[in-house]
């Protein structure tokens, strides 16, 4: 075993795209002549307080590898309240390098795993199977919080010498499952396996979304494309399983919903390197949509802070509601408002994912339901898009939401009734698993209506009637009783507007 002493005065800074990083001194290896089977090196450093999101320690990978192994430790000292410690993410790129959006990228755990391998058959959850080419290789170290103390970190790195395994062909869920024809289809876009930093194999993730439910599901990883090849046996006539990633950056997680198999985007960028434009529209050429995640989440980094130009849909609902969706579905009503007054801009749908990683984590916990032609992944992405959904805690709750005018002009969840502005419109709700929940109408002025609550069998309807004058726009809420102050209950469910009156 070789030792080496990466401290923080062996080191250089470089461009990446537009992000400065800090790359560290080369580590070498002999080559596999000699009859060496597999050799180690050890290297150790201290990153300080205000360094780079990214630290790249290049590897120099000889010719005759038939894997490469990576463990690493890192200091977690004590700090004062208030104070953040260390965290040290890890991953790695090949030889092709490490230039923002290449194709060099081959794995990222995060802060999940303290090791990982890769070889040409296999890999570590997370990480890309593939051939070991000779060249320079890159370590990638996120220290996603540095202590005032700093952060020392010693990283092992293994190369095992001999004939490659074989090249793995991989194969990938069918885009499209049997379905029921024109209808409304449960889904939950936002989950992690233990791919990422769930704790949940793709086997037991579509169990319980079948469990719940769903009829479809979006794969969506931190920061890596690697479970796109390992769903294929979990998807079935009742269950449409489309690929994704969570792409985390430090200002915000946006879900790319629905992309090409084998897609990979780039996370290593902040709001003001004024990246994130290129990377929605490299989603969208994916064949996926854009959704911001949990926009107001108060974790480091989760934080929405790239604005929704980009957006497809935003999630506003994210796992058992708490005060922070309060706050993003207050925000959402607030673009409602901007688009209904603001001539020629267009509005943004809303959605709901569950995030779950792990028990006791709900799969299904909310739900998008979509109104889609058939059970595709353009189907449902059409329906996400134009904002033909609701999104309910359980597959229990059911809402219907229709405004009509007095000659049979009608409009459903997503589309908006062509009257004139003072024609009287009758908007009506009917809901069913929404035991003793109040009915809340929504318009661009506020909420206008609020129903008695729902009897105990959790059935019901609702009737209001306004005009596009006095609402431009009309959503539902479900909201469960609350037993203190004029503050509103829990969602039970919402649903996105219907517009009122003409553009």
């Amino acid at each position: 075993m070789c030792e080496d002493d990466h401290g923080i005065g062996r080191r250089a800074l470089f461009v990446t795209g537009a992000a400065t990083a800090l790359t560290l001194g080369s580590v070498s290896f002999a080559s596999a002549e000699g009859g060496r089977t597999q050799e180690t090196r050890t290297v150790r450093g201290t990153l300080p307080t205000g360094s780079p999101d990214f630290v790249y320690l290049p590897l120099e990978v000889p010719s005759g590898v038939r894997e490469i192994k990576v463990a690493y430790t890192y200091d977690r000292p004590a700090v004062p309240a208030g104070t953040q410690g260390n965290a040290l993410d890890i991953g790695i790129f090949d030889e092709r390098g490490t230039e923002l959006g290449g194709r060099g990228f081959r794995g990222w755990s995060g802060g999940a795993r303290t090791e990982f391998f890769l070889r040409a058959d296999d890999a570590t959850p997370g990480y890309i199977p593939g051939p070991v080419r000779p060249g320079t290789w890159h370590i990638a170290l996120g220290p996603y919080t540095v202590a005032p103390q700093g952060l020392p970190y010693e990283i092992t790195i293994t190369l095992a010498y001999g004939e490659p395994g074989a090249v793995v062909e991989p194969t990938y869920p069918p885009s499209r499952a049997k379905g029921r024809g024109r209808a409304w289809y449960r889904g939950d876009c936002h989950l992690h396996s233990w791919y990422s930093d769930g704790r949940r194999t793709p086997a037991e993730i579509a169990a319980l979304a079948r469990a719940a439910g769903l009829d479809f599901i979006n794969t969506s990883e931190h920061n890596t494309h690697s479970a796109h090849a390992h769903w294929a046996e979990e998807a079935g006539d009742d269950l449409l399983i489309m690929l994704g990633e969570e792409v985390t950056t430090r200002n915000g997680h946006v879900v790319a919903l629905g992309t090409d198999p084998g897609t990979f985007v780039d996370w290593r960028y902040r709001a003001r390197d004024n990246r994130f434009g290129r990377f929605a529209r490299q989603i969208r050429r994916a064949g996926g949509l854009v959704v911001p995640a949990h926009p107001h989440a108060t974790c480091i980094g989760c934080n929405w802070k790239f604005g929704f130009g980009e957006a497809d849909a935003v999630e506003v609902w994210n796992g058992p509601w708490t005060p922070d969706d309060e706050v993003a579905l207050a925000d959402w009503d607030g673009m409602l408002v901007a688009s209904v007054r603001s001539e020629g801009r267009d509005w943004i749908p809303a959605m709901g994912n569950s995030d779950a990683h792990r028990d006791p984590d709900v799969v299904g916990l909310p739900q998008t339901v979509v109104l889609a032609d058939d059970l595709s992944r353009e189907a449902i992405q059409a329906g996400i898009r134009s904002g033909r959904s609701y999104v309910a805690e359980s597959q229990h709750v059911s809402l219907a939401f229709t405004a009509s005018g007095g000659r049979g002009e009608h409009a459903g969840i997503g589309e908006r009734l062509e009257v004139g502005r003072d024609t009287p419109v009758t908007v009506r709700v009917d809901v069913t698993g929404a035991p003793r929940c109040t009915v809340r109408l929504v318009t661009d002025q506020g909420v206008l209506f609020t129903s008695a609550p729902l009897p105990v069998s959790g059935a019901g309807s609702v009737e209001w009637r306004t005009t596009p004058s006095y609402a431009a726009y009309v959503r539902a809420e479900l909201r469960h009783e609350t037993a203190i102050g004029p503050l509103p209950g829990a969602l039970a469910a919402f649903s996105n507007p219907i517009f009122l009156g003409h553009r």
